[in-house]
């Protein structure tokens, strides 16, 4: 019961950070002795320190003889930073335990392996699933060169996400948009379609007290360049990296990529519109892990209809829209719901691919 508590709580430390860690996975770690801890630490934004070098350093040299609770098996390879098998060696701990394997090539079973040699008892597979759903989008970019895709929809009692097409429509409480700009926060990148920034003209940005910073990049999917230049999006295209996917072939852009958007050309589906798959490939090369969708009915039905979608969060409200208003029309046969939770008057529904 204790591996478990201890292992839950480098989980626990994981999450701070994640959606903020650049190409880096967000990792907890904390460290045990004695039935004591000694010290926690987490993967900084940005990517570094990793966790264990920061729950090393603050241990100090009380950290010999003491268990690793790691949420992911630790690097052995040299990046921006020292391999933390050797830190974790060098430290004197006498026991590692892990939750998975990193799928990372570089690493893949040698870290676990490098420590066994160097006599670290290592154990691994202690709360496995709920680590791999919480280091879905690294795990994803690296094994499937994509992002973990997340869609949230806003959803009315009787299925519409707007009050007609082309229409701003709020339909959740204020419990359910903090719910929505905490998601923010843990994602890498944002993305939305251009009729979406035509008629919302969205910031897209978290509103969380103290994680402003933690706003994510923004990702437009726009087939036929008709993003407005006055938009807000592209009014903070050089300060947020402003990513705008477009067909291969497109005309145009050139005052786009001028106020600072990186125009990044992709597969065409169908005439004027994206290969999304294709565009999900180009984001996973520029180290986005976790991609929260919170575009209109075309691009969720396109997501879903292309197999790309792998979570979904529908707020479902009280209010009732009417025969006029935009259906969202999702097929969820391939999901299942994971979980529920009340948000005031709203209802908030995960549902998991199958």
């Amino acid at each position: 019961m204790e591996d478990f508590d201890h292992m839950h709580h480098a989980l626990r430390l994981g999450r701070r950070t994640m959606g903020a860690t650049g190409k880096n996975p967000a990792v907890g770690c904390v460290l045990v002795k004695d039935g004591r801890i000694l010290a926690a630490g987490w993967t900084a934004e940005g990517g570094v320190p990793h966790a264990e070098v920061r729950a090393l350093e603050m241990a100090g040299a009380a950290a010999r003889g003491a268990t690793a609770y790691v949420s992911l098996e630790p690097c052995c390879h040299h990046g921006r930073t020292a391999p933390c098998t050797d830190a974790l060696i060098r430290a004197g701990i006498a026991r590692v335990v892990t939750a998975i394997e990193d799928p990372d090539p570089r690493v893949r079973g040698k870290g676990h392996a490098r420590l066994r040699d160097a006599g670290v008892a290592v154990e691994t597979g202690l709360l496995a699933q709920e680590a791999r759903r919480d280091l879905a989008g690294f795990m994803s970019r690296i094994t499937r060169q994509r992002p973990h895709v997340l869609l949230k929809l806003a959803l009315s009692a009787d299925g519409m996400i707007a009050s007609a097409p082309g229409l701003r429509t709020a339909i959740t409480g204020e419990e359910a948009n903090a719910r929505t700009h905490l998601m923010r926060a843990q994602a890498d990148a944002i993305m939305v379609g251009a009729n979406t920034v035509k008629t919302d003209d969205p910031s897209l940005t978290c509103r969380l007290p103290g994680l402003e910073h933690r706003s994510p990049r923004p990702v437009i999917v726009d087939g036929s360049l008709s993003t407005p230049l006055a938009a807000r999006l592209v009014a903070s295209a050089r300060s947020r990296s402003l990513i705008i996917l477009i067909v291969a072939d497109a005309e145009g852009g050139k005052e786009l990529a001028r106020a600072g958007a990186e125009l990044i050309p992709c597969r065409e589906w169908e005439p004027g519109r994206i290969d999304l798959s294709s565009g999900l490939d180009e984001l996973a090369r520029r180290g986005i892990n976790r991609l929260l969708v919170e575009g209109g009915a075309d691009l969720a039905r396109q997501l879903a209809g292309e197999g790309l979608l792998d979570e979904l969060a529908l707020f479902v409200s009280p209010r009732t829209l009417g025969g006029q208003g935009l259906r969202a029309d999702l097929d969820l046969n391939s999901f299942r719901m994971s979980a529920e939770e009340t948000l005031g008057k709203d209802v908030l529904r995960h549902y998991e691919k199958l």
